[in-house]
């Protein structure tokens, strides 16, 4: 399983249910995208070296953008960039799960619900 930077950045903040979510997934993968989205986050190197920590503990991979995430990224963003105002750490974090052929747990779905070819789980933090 993906997971989307909204899930994590719940957890970061110390939602239960996104924890106990993460730590039933454990072993998911996030895009680099996610990374440096939550790296940019961070207020201080304490806050950075507790998330690393985090995603340590739940073996999470992180995984870089290849070539074929980019190509599909952008047919996504040509696609929806317009008509759906689509992001493009969104078309980029999409085209990773596709890639990868796994489900993309996001807390925004509607980011997300366009693309038919993604397998979207919804996350809701309550």
């Amino acid at each position: 399983m993906i997971i989307d930077s909204d899930v994590l950045i719940w957890a970061c903040r110390g939602n239960a249910k996104a924890v106990r979510k993460l730590d039933k997934e454990a072993g998911f993968s996030i895009s680099a995208v996610t990374y440096m989205e939550l790296c940019q986050g961070m207020r201080n190197k304490e806050e950075l070296a507790a998330f690393k920590k985090g995603l340590k503990y739940w073996s999470a991979k992180v995984v870089p953008i290849d070539e074929a995430i980019s190509y599909q990224a952008m047919f996504f963003f040509e696609r929806y960039c317009l008509s759906h105002s689509l992001y493009l750490a969104d078309a980029l974090i999409a085209a990773t799960a596709i890639n990868l052929g796994e489900p993309l747990l996001s807390a925004n779905s509607k980011h997300y619900s366009m693309m038919s070819e993604l397998i979207l789980k919804s996350f809701r933090p309550e």
